[in-house]
Order: structure tokens, then sequence, then C-alpha cells
């Protein structure tokens, strides 16, 4: 009997938006949309964030009943999943070796405690010196700016990867606020930053690397992470 495939979805603990007052977290399309298509592929889905409890949902990436992308509003109807939102795992007690690749949802919550998370950074270099699938999409490349390779390089150094670009992030109005502008970060870094126009669907795959540029490219970084978990490579 095959092994069932799983993947860890690690989401960002943080609410606000700086100093702002407003509120912030996950984009909700960005958890939902490559959610089901790990589900419908048959995999098993966790989902984890940075100090566990309650994932908090970003108010600007849900309407009212209805008015959601179809992934949304699955969720939202789904028991399971919603009580998975609700009681996720502290990363700091998730071990990488029962999952084949680890997801990270974006949201602007996860500029604050992603890049933060010493848990997180170690769980990731350890999945990705194990061979696993590392993926991201948007914002959630924030994950990454902290983790090292085996060698202590960044990862994604020399690395095809795309990001949020600073135009979208000029557009969406959150240059000022956000702690770090993520795409000259990324660049900084030493990775080979690509794009796509601005909140159109883009995602690129370097081997067992998967990222994505905003949230209309969640639907292809999740198809992606499928193909690089069937046939990883580093």
């Amino acid at each position: 009997m095959l092994k069932t495939l799983k993947i860890l979805m690690v989401l960002t603990s943080h609410a606000t938006l700086g100093d702002t007052g407003h509120a912030t977290g996950v984009w909700f399309e960005e958890l939902t949309t490559p959610y089901y298509a790990f589900i419908d592929a048959g995999v098993e889905v966790d989902l984890a964030s940075i100090d566990g409890g309650p994932i908090p949902i970003d108010p600007g990436s849900q309407a009212p009943e209805g008015q959601n992308p179809a992934s949304v509003e699955r969720f939202l109807k789904d028991k399971t999943a919603m009580a998975k939102l609700q009681a996720s795992v502290s990363v700091d007690k998730v071990a990488d070796t029962d999952y084949a690749a680890i997801f990270l949802p974006g949201g602007h919550g996860t500029m604050w405690d992603l890049p933060n998370s010493t848990a997180l950074a170690t769980l990731l270099s350890t999945a990705w010196t194990h061979g696993k699938v590392v993926a991201a999409v948007c914002h959630g490349l924030a994950g990454l700016v902290s983790v090292q390779d085996a060698n202590g390089q960044p990862l994604v150094a020399g690395k095809r990867v795309s990001a949020f670009t600073n135009a979208e992030e000029e557009s969406a109005g959150k240059s000022e606020q956000v702690p770090f502008l993520l795409e000259t970060r990324i660049r900084e870094l030493g990775a080979k930053y690509e794009s796509g126009p601005n909140f159109q669907p883009f995602a690129v795959r370097d081997g067992n690397l998967v990222t994505g540029q905003n949230p209309a490219s969640s639907e292809k970084v999740a198809e992606l992470t499928l193909e690089a978990v069937k046939s990883p490579t580093q």
C-alpha cells in the first residue's frame, strides 16, 4: 500500500498591519486554493502557524457569503478545514520528516512574523536538506528570507524566484507600511528574481523550490508543487 503524501502549510499568526491598527493576516485565497488543489489530488494537508492556534484571515480577502472565490466558499463550509484553521499547530512543534512539501501562503501578516521565526527557518532548512519541496506564494516568500541551505548560503541564492513585486506593493498602498519590500530583499539575497504583469498569474519552479508572484498565482504554485513532489530534484 502506498503511503499517503502529506503537505504542511505554514501560515502567519500576525494580525495587525504594522502600527496602523488595521487588521491583516493570511490572504484567504492563498490558503484555500492550494489547500483544495492538494486535497483533491489525494494529498493530506496539515496547517501550522508561527504561534499555533487560530490563524488570522485578512478581512480584505473575505467577502460576504456567495461573493468569494470558489475555494474560499468551499473552505468556509468545510468543517474539517475550518477546525484546522482554528487549531493550527505551532511551527516549533513540527518535524519535516512526514511531509513531502512545505507550502507558505501569503498575506501581509507574513512580513512581520515569518522572517523572524527561527523555528520556521530551521524547519525549512532541514526540509530542503532532506530533499523536500519548499513552496511559497506572494508574501509567503517572507518565510524564505532567513532560510539557509546546508552550506550556509541563502536558500534562494542563485535560484529562479518570484514574489510580490515592488510595483504591486506600491499599487496596494502598503509600501510604507511593510517592514521591507519583498522583491528588493529577494534580489539582495542573490535570487534570480522573475515576475509577470502586476496581479496576473505567474509562478516558477527551480528544482524543489516553487514560488509565485501574487494571489492570482496560487493555483499555478499548487500545480507546480504537486509536480515537484512527484518528481523531486535538487
